[in-house]
């Protein structure tokens, strides 16, 4: 027996399809509560007799997406990048790889394979400003003197 890891919203899904079995509530109710049409309660009812709990889950669940860039642009992209532009940030490492070497990738999927290498830290990581904040004014609008002592 496998063991299928299931979020809040599929056990959500699971309680009322399960109260429509038993006949606490109607189907329409469920509709409405699934945000879901009738014929889709239907399918997911049918996936609960024949498969179990397990049918509610994506299949796609732990899968690469189709859309992912082969692991060869991969190293490609982050060979460049540490040999040319390891001091570059990730839009301006994106554009100069793609111009010089033909080695194309977003902006955004260079940027975080930067951060899995380590070649750049995300904002939260970076250290906080070294500046204290300002206190704040009592009154609106009100000036502060130019050697900025609290006398007026």
């Amino acid at each position: 027996m496998a063991v299928v890891t299931m979020g809040r919203h599929e056990f959500d899904q699971l309680e009322v399809l399960l109260g429509v079995q038993s006949g606490r509530p109607w189907v329409a109710d469920a509709c409405t509560l699934l945000n879901r049409s009738r014929r889709q309660v239907f399918r997911l009812l049918r996936g609960i007799r024949e498969a179990g709990a397990a049918s509610l889950v994506s299949k796609r669940r732990g899968t690469p997406s189709n859309r992912r860039l082969p692991d060869a642009v991969r190293q490609l992209a982050m060979s460049l990048v540490r040999e040319h532009y390891s001091d570059f940030g990730p839009t301006l490492a994106a554009e100069k790889p793609a111009e010089r070497h033909g080695c194309k990738a977003s902006r955004e999927t260079l940027r975080s394979w930067m951060v899995a290498d380590g070649l750049w830290l995300e904002r939260r990581a970076r250290l906080p400003s070294p500046h204290q904040p300002r206190r704040r004014r009592e009154c609106l609008g009100e000036l502060v003197q130019i050697d900025g002592s609290e006398h007026a």
